[in-house]
């Protein structure tokens, strides 16, 4: 995975955070996930979900019930 990039919007300034890749990732992903309903109208259903062939980092299911995999 390529670095994942973090920034700070203030009024019409963009400032980009610092960060070690992986604890910024997972610190994302948890602060996402607490906060899915309020983002995307999304309700939480688990996180790290084994699928056969991978992992989900987010899963979750929408207001028509369909998954929403991110």
């Amino acid at each position: 995975m390529s670095d994942l990039k973090l920034f700070k919007v203030v009024g019409s300034t963009v400032d980009q955070l610092s960060g070690g890749a992986v604890a910024l990732e997972k610190a994302l992903q948890q602060t996402f996930e607490l906060n899915l309903e309020a983002l995307l109208g999304v309700r939480f259903l688990a996180s790290e979900f084994i699928v056969e062939g991978g992992r989900l980092d987010t899963l979750g299911i929408d207001e028509n019930n369909s998954p929403v995999i991110i």
